[in-house]
């Protein structure tokens, strides 16, 4: 006699199949009655035997209570963005840096053509097969948990299928919203009155982020895997279409749009095909991905920044609509930049309405000739900041009015000045700008940056308006009975606070560079600077021909760093800080670190410090982090838990470190 317990795991079987086949493969063999049976009858076994309900039960998958707010979650790998690509010659000249870091420069190199997906980007974390956390990408590093508003998505398996798992795995994807039920969700929103929806895009992105999941459960959500990030427990394959298999195999919805293109002319080709096809597909689109292959050859390629090298995302041409200009004003950027700003009469385009749109700069404003009161064509691509592509000269009216550049900063009545190598112009108050202030104090104290751990946005608007904060040093100063009269900011949280800032104190060279906020200037670069130069006064003592001979610096970045390091109030910061204290590791005698020219992988979990700060080191003593083994592989540094880069590094003869042992390396 079948048992309750027999019963209920062949029922979460057979309706496990039966949904996979449903909304991933869209070959029911079964009817929507016989499934509602099969559900009813498993609805009431865990009813008389709640002991026998498990996580990955049809039945769980609705019915979790409202959250108050979505908790923090930190990526075992960050969720990268894309470079864009606008035209034939970028993708080409990206295939060209791809082909310089293969084997043979010659040879075309195959690449995985993917439609972009207009939605929003979410980490599937499952352990042993089976769903136990969803994310979304957030700032890269840390996203939103969304765990009981995914396992509402009927194409997200709650368990893996087979028997060949991984200990864990991250599996990247898009959530959409497909366009009949993007359709079917404003004819319920006409019917009861309410707003519509302005596009799928949004619709999706406010589902998924719904507080009460048994709402999030209404909306016709659904799920496209492409990538991978942790993995443990598993030999990923070889090629990145091989990968795709896999995720489908184990039951993940994978789109049936996606090939291979065997060279670039190829993936312009698909691209052609995909425009052309754009208005039949299910779903919104607004671009193609163009992925190398070749997984090995990736990790070769690595990344700058926040993008990968290997991927770059083939943008469809942008939509137009016609509006009138209302005004024109001046906006203040990080940097003192002021960028004209166009106020429009309200236009539908690209998915959105749109009431503001960029002007670029004076020399755009004058090629252009635009005007206050001119009738002019707004062009939006994807999520590209809509710009005024150019005016309808024959419906100008005799009224319109020329712009000048203001001869005064709007925000802080600083002068304005624009040097005649230079399309911008910007402010001269620096960090007496109230615009250039906050962002700039923002970046300083950012994950990337300093790192002070509760210094928020909020905190530093709240700080600069009760003239407590004024340049970065100032924050090296603040007190916790400063703090703790801010509203919001209690006696523990004020203490809390003021010990982060204290251990920001210890930082590296290279997040100090990138925290002074230069222009251009991002965390590759900082590294490449710090690691070239080693110490401050020899970055300070720097000319721009010295600063173009570091890696990942060219002429552009190079006259932004000089820039920036003439100016007396920026030196000034700088001597500021280091005289509160801010300080980092001395370069090693000899140069270059113990670990110069060696590259290194973490896996596992480190023994009382972070992945982040163990990087840190190693950055420090001249090494170079990647994220997979591979046979360029100098040394694993490797933890509890260390899965899959463990076992792959013993198959290739890769040395294995603990981080006793690293510390050991590094100081002999």
């Amino acid at each position: 006699m079948t048992t309750a317990h027999e019963r209920a795991a062949q029922l979460r079987a057979e309706l496990a199949e039966h949904a996979h086949r449903y909304y991933v493969l869209d070959d029911p063999t079964v009817s929507d009655a016989d499934y509602d049976r099969l559900y009813r009858e498993l609805e009431a076994i865990e009813a008389e035997h709640p002991e026998l309900v498990t996580p990955d039960s049809p039945t769980q998958r609705v019915g979790a209570a409202p959250s108050g707010a979505f908790d923090p979650v930190t990526h075992r790998q960050p969720m990268q963005s894309l470079g864009n690509a606008f035209s034939a010659d970028e993708v080409r000249e990206f295939d060209a840096r791809v082909r310089k870091a293969a084997a043979d420069p010659e040879a075309p190199v195959a690449y995985a053509v993917e439609p972009k997906m207009d939605g929003l980007a979410v980490s599937l974390t499952y352990e042993a097969g089976v769903l136990t956390r969803a994310a979304t990408r957030g700032d890269g590093a840390t996203g939103e948990d969304v765990t009981a508003n995914i396992r509402t998505v009927r194409s997200v398996p709650l368990r893996l299928r087979g028997d060949d798992l991984p200990a864990l795995i991250e599996v990247r994807g898009e959530v959409f919203l497909p366009l009949d039920g993007f359709a079917a969700m404003n004819a319920a929103q006409a019917e009861q009155g309410n707003k519509p929806y302005v596009n799928p895009r949004n619709a999706a992105a406010g589902s998924l982020r719904q507080l009460d999941p048994n709402i999030t459960a209404q909306r016709p959500l659904a799920v496209f895997c492409y990538a991978l990030g942790a993995v443990e427990g598993y030999d990923l394959p070889a090629t990145h279409d091989a990968l795709l298999a896999q995720l489908a195999d184990w039951g993940l919805p994978v789109s049936q749009h996606n090939s291979i293109a065997e060279s670039i002319d190829a993936c312009l080709e698909h691209y052609t095909q995909l425009l052309d096809s754009r208005g039949a597909l299910p779903f919104e689109i607004d671009g193609v991905v163009y992925k190398v292959n070749d997984l090995a050859l990736r990790e070769e390629l690595g990344s700058v920044a926040r993008a990968p090298r290997w991927a770059v995302a083939h943008k469809f041409p942008a939509e137009e609509a016609t509006t009138t200009i209302e005004n024109i004003e001046f906006q203040v950027g990080r940097t003192g930049a002021l960028t004209p700003v166009a106020r429009l009469k309200p236009v539908f385009v690209g998915g959105v309405t749109v009431s503001n749109a960029t002007l670029h700069n004076m020399d755009e404003i004058a090629r252009k000739d635009v005007r206050v009161g001119d009738t002019v064509v707004i062009r939006r691509a994807g999520d590209v900041i809509p710009e005024v592509a150019r005016v309808v000269a024959d419906k100008r009216p005799d009224d319109t009015r020329l712009v000048e550049l203001p001869k005064a900063c709007p925000v802080c009545g600083s002068d304005v000045q624009r040097t005649e190598d230079e399309a911008v112009a910007r402010c001269t108050g620096g960090l007496v700008c109230l615009a250039q202030r906050e962002a700039a104090l923002r970046h300083f104290v950012s994950r990337g940056a300093m790192d002070i751990e509760g210094f928020g946005a909020k905190l530093v608007t709240a700080l600069i308006e009760a003239d407590l904060l004024h340049s970065p040093a100032d924050i090296y100063s603040l007190t916790a009975d400063q703090l703790a009269g801010l509203e919001r900011m209690g006696e523990k949280s004020a203490a809390n606070l003021v010990a982060a800032i204290e251990s920001s104190k210890q930082t590296t060279f290279a997040r100090f560079i990138f925290a002074l906020g230069i222009r251009e200037v991002g965390e590759v670069t900082g590294r490449s600077l710090a690691a070239h130069f080693g110490t401050l006064d020899a970055l300070l003592e720097a000319d721009q021909e010295a600063l173009e001979q570091v890696p990942d610096v060219g002429p552009v970045v190079a006259a932004h760093m000089q820039g920036f390091l003439a100016e007396q109030h920026n030196r000034d910061v700088i001597q500021a800080l280091v005289d509160a204290g801010v300080n980092w590791p001395a370069p090693k005698a000899g140069g270059g670190g113990a670990l110069q020219g060696k590259t290194l992988v973490i896996t596992g979990t480190l023994d009382g410090v972070s992945r982040d700060e163990a990087r840190a080191e190693i950055e420090a003593a001249g090494g170079r982090v990647t994220s997979s083994v591979s046979k360029k592989t100098d040394y694993l540094l490797a933890g509890e838990a260390a899965g899959s880069k463990l076992a792959k590094a013993e198959k290739l003869g890769v040395e294995v470190l603990d981080l006793a042992a690293l510390r050991a390396l590094i100081a002999a």
